[in-house]
């Protein structure tokens, strides 16, 4: 019998992980079906498990957490859905049937990051060997990927916070397991060095010994021009003290891709970090709280100003639909009236 193998790509969304994912499908990983429809803002298909995201979004939305949520807090929240056997049951079953289509399977979505516990916990009781692969991607790039792929609902700062807040806690999340981190650009640049390095770190021997010319339809699937979006901090609305401390954690987390680099040391650098966007999120919240305070009691009421207009039927539809689908809905509304 061979070893089952768990393969979890993880990292903020836009980074490349569907990239990842997508190479390790064509090298032999069970991506498990169905998958999320590709579309506009990611022709080539998301590589995430439609049953996984569905999952992950209902545990999130009870929790009141989101994807690219910034508070340091909210991980204590999400890590304690390990401990409750339903949520247990419920996975094991699914990656249980998986495992039953291939030994070697591999999970992508943005919002595994915020369950790795529970991941882990379910891959150990089925008998399976658990590596992570985190890619990186530079901030200010993945602030504007995202803009264009989810919409301004967020702003720039906060999506900043939620870079820093969740690259550090994936980081920290999966120190001493099987791991390795990939950058961007080096995966666009050289996908098989890439590739072997993440199966020797993460003791994949399938993955260790990957040559080029056995793939070409991997050539054929990573395209270099889909690196777009190369903009700097200029470009986004973000306070100097969140960009300082989000240039220290990119300097600091793409050196773990470095071999060698990933040691105590590095770690240690990291956890600096994490106590001080702590603490800088804590000072924000404390100064925000009037700001909070308004918002939970429908905004001030001073003379002449009453609740803001609750929005149309209409509009609370629409804002129900994804931003990359809202413009092609637009387009065929359009085509019926005329």
């Amino acid at each position: 019998m061979s070893e089952r193998r768990l393969v979890l790509v993880v990292g903020v969304g836009r980074s490349g992980t569907s990239l990842l994912t997508g190479i390790l499908g064509q090298l032999g990983l069970h991506i498990p079906l169905p998958e999320v429809m590709a579309d506009d803002t990611n022709p080539r298909g998301f590589g995430e498990p439609r049953w996984a995201v569905d999952f992950h979004s209902r545990l999130l939305k009870r929790l009141r957490v989101t994807v690219n949520d910034s508070r340091p807090a909210a991980w204590e929240l999400t890590g304690a859905v390990a401990d409750e056997p339903p949520v247990r049951q419920e996975l094991s079953t699914w990656l249980g049937g998986e495992f039953a289509t291939s030994d070697r399977v591999v999970v992508k979505d943005p919002r595994t990051v915020w369950f790795l516990p529970l991941w882990r916990r379910v891959a150990d009781d089925l008998g399976a060997t658990t590596s992570f692969v985190t890619m990186l991607r530079e901030p200010p790039e993945i602030i504007a990927s995202a803009k264009k792929s989810y919409g301004d609902w967020q702003a720039d700062a906060s999506r900043a916070a939620a870079w820093i807040n969740v690259t550090l806690e994936t980081e920290r999340s999966t120190r001493g397991l099987p791991r390795a981190f990939v950058r961007y650009s080096d995966l666009l640049a050289d996908w098989d060095r890439e590739v072997r390095r993440v199966g020797e770190l993460t003791g994949d021997p399938m993955l260790a010994v990957v040559e080029r010319a056995d793939f070409p339809s991997v050539d054929e699937f990573v395209d270099p021009t889909l690196h777009r979006n190369i903009v700097g901090w200029d470009q986004h609305d973000v306070p100097k003290h969140v960009r300082a401390l989000g240039d220290e954690v990119w300097e600091q987390v793409q050196s773990l891709a470095r071999p060698g680099d990933d040691d105590a040391a590095a770690q240690a650098r990291l956890d600096a970090s994490r106590e001080a966007f702590t603490t800088l999120y804590a000072e924000a919240e404390a100064i925000a709280q009037s700001s909070v305070t308004a918002a939970k009691r429908g905004g001030p009421k001073h003379a002449g100003q009453g609740r803001r207009a609750k929005p149309s039927l209409r509009v609370r539809l629409a804002r129900r639909v994804p931003v990359q689908y809202r413009r092609r809905l637009r387009a065929t509304l359009r085509s019926l009236r005329g």
